[in-house]
């Protein structure tokens, strides 16, 4: 197999991984909406929802190997700037923080297959974070700092959904026709599903700043239960639910579809 191989099945294990892990956390928020469980709606209640089912442990070893190769392929989208397409500063960086974080999810995965310990929800996370930073002078402006970044990412991710900028990553005539439609709603409707998450989360961290007060931050958990407070709650929370799935399932598209 050639290195050029071997990256590309890196980076499409990965998507695989991405994609797992979206669609649990899809029918985590579903259970939400209809039975108001208490499983945390994130990567960490993903995590032990699939440890406790069968093959599970085989399943959790999967997703540490798909976030490495993430890991791996956006690291060396990083660092190599004569890839196609990857010759700007901006995406090269982009690409540096996504390994960053794909590294940080196959760490504290591979630390829950092997100890059973998770490392906190991202409401906890993000509370700590907060809490962490606004015991340092200026805290309280890289807090709002923070939140103000997350909701001009979140709103950046729905107007990518919504004008199908995601579309351009794929390989041109593949797929093709109703296949290929069916792949830009999915890709649509889930990146407006995690626009609108991150524009909540966001909020919550500035209001945290305004109001000087840690506990006020969430994670996705905490935004998607913040989410089903509001009027007809249920209704927003199960079209949050199917558009995270449909994020997932795009995820498993790129995996097949997308150029590397």
């Amino acid at each position: 197999m050639s290195h050029k191989q071997v990256f590309d099945t890196l980076g499409r294990a990965g998507f695989v991984a991405r994609g797992v892990v979206y669609l649990v956390i899809g029918w985590i928020a579903l259970m939400i909406a209809l039975e108001h469980r208490a499983v945390e709606a994130d990567r960490t209640g993903a995590l032990e929802l699939i440890a406790g089912k069968t093959m599970g442990f085989a399943v959790l070893w999967f997703l540490v190997v798909g976030f490495a190769g993430m890991t791996l392929w956006r690291a060396t989208l990083a660092l190599r700037p004569e890839l196609p397409g990857k010759k700007g500063v901006g995406s090269r960086l982009a690409s540096a923080g996504k390994a960053v974080l794909y590294a940080v999810a196959a760490y504290t995965t591979a630390r829950f297959t092997v100890t059973g310990h998770a490392s906190g929800s991202t409401n906890q996370q993000s509370t700590d974070f907060t809490t962490d930073l606004m015991r340092h002078s200026g805290g309280r402006w890289l807090v709002g700092a923070a939140g103000l970044g997350l909701v001009i990412g979140g709103v950046f991710m729905i107007k990518r959904g919504l004008e199908r900028r995601f579309a351009k990553e794929l390989r041109t005539g593949s797929p093709s026709g109703a296949t290929r439609r069916r792949v830009l709603i999915l890709g649509t409707v889930g990146n407006v599903a995690r626009g609108v998450i991150a524009v909540g989360a966001g909020g919550f961290l500035v209001d945290a700043a305004i109001k000087f007060d840690p506990s006020k931050a969430r994670g996705v958990d905490g935004t998607l239960r913040a989410l089903a407070t509001a009027p007809l709650g249920t209704v927003i929370l199960i079209a949050m639910a199917f558009g995270l799935a449909a994020f997932g399932a795009y995820s498993f598209c790129e995996a097949r579809w997308r150029r590397l």
